[in-house]
């Protein structure tokens, strides 16, 4: 778990999180100790703000943001406070799987599919990883169906939040994460790794977040439990940046494991 934060520091300055069309729409986040500058790959970073943007004022109603995470579903999607914490297991969590030592162990070990029932996802889970400039790296997209993994997020069922990507749509229509916003409080998602273990996680929490203030503590700060964040676009698309003005963010927490 200790080279699991050092790697989620490291890599945690500059990081942007990839958007669906066209690998354009993705999200830059600062330090963990300061409000992020957030930016959607279409313009120099806006500097941080007290008040809500209007995105945000459109989506929660209220220049007063939650002070946590809302449930989803019928609920609807919502950004909560900057500084809200990731919302509270929906079900009772089990113990993290221990971190595999070896580095050669750690080369092999990582998540192969992850289905989520309600949505009708049945996917490959495929690598990403930052390049020099601080890009995450978005799924091919030639192939809507695969997801991506932050190779430097925790693998799936290890403790700390593990991150996995996927476009909301490409030019040919509908992607993997296309009704990603439908999820909402108690649904299941389900992650397979490549050592044969399967991790069973809840969702606990779904909101729809404007690029500009992504939060970015609430997403990648470390955990003692084992919890995943999925991640795609949402909201109105910009046609002229080619990119969602938001983000739909799942949080869940690992709530069975076998294998």
């Amino acid at each position: 778990m200790t080279e699991q934060k050092s790697l989620m520091s490291r890599a945690m300055p500059g990081l942007l999180i990839a958007g669906s069309l066209a690998g354009v729409g993705v999200v830059m986040v600062g330090l963990l100790s300061v409000v992020p500058a957030v930016d959607d790959g279409s313009g120099p970073a806006p500097a941080a703000m007290d008040q809500p943007t209007t995105v945000q004022i459109e989506n929660a109603g209220a220049f007063v943001l939650p002070p946590s995470v809302g449930p989803g579903g019928k609920a609807g999607l919502t950004p909560a406070r900057l500084d809200a914490p990731p919302p509270l297991a929906a079900v009772p969590t089990v113990a993290p799987i221990p971190a595999v030592k070896t580095k050669a162990a750690k080369a092999k070990t990582r998540p192969t599919r992850i289905r989520i029932p309600k949505i009708k996802v049945n996917a490959p889970i495929g690598r990403v990883t930052v390049d020099i400039k601080g890009n995450l790296g978005t799924p091919s997209l030639s192939k809507p169906n695969l997801t991506g993994w932050y190779r430097f997020s925790p693998v799936p069922g290890e403790a700390g939040p593990s991150v996995i990507n996927g476009h909301v749509s490409t030019r040919k229509g509908a992607a993997v994460f296309a009704r990603l916003s439908e999820l909402a409080k108690g649904d299941q998602i389900y992650v397979s790794r490549s050592d044969g273990k399967v991790t069973r996680f809840t969702v606990s929490g779904i909101e729809q977040v404007s690029k500009s203030s992504f939060p970015t503590n609430r997403v990648y700060g470390n955990t003692d439990d084992a919890q995943l964040r999925l991640i795609t676009c949402g909201g109105v698309f910009n046609k002229g940046a080619h990119s969602y003005k938001d983000n739909i963010i799942v949080y869940a927490t690992l709530s069975k494991k076998k294998g």
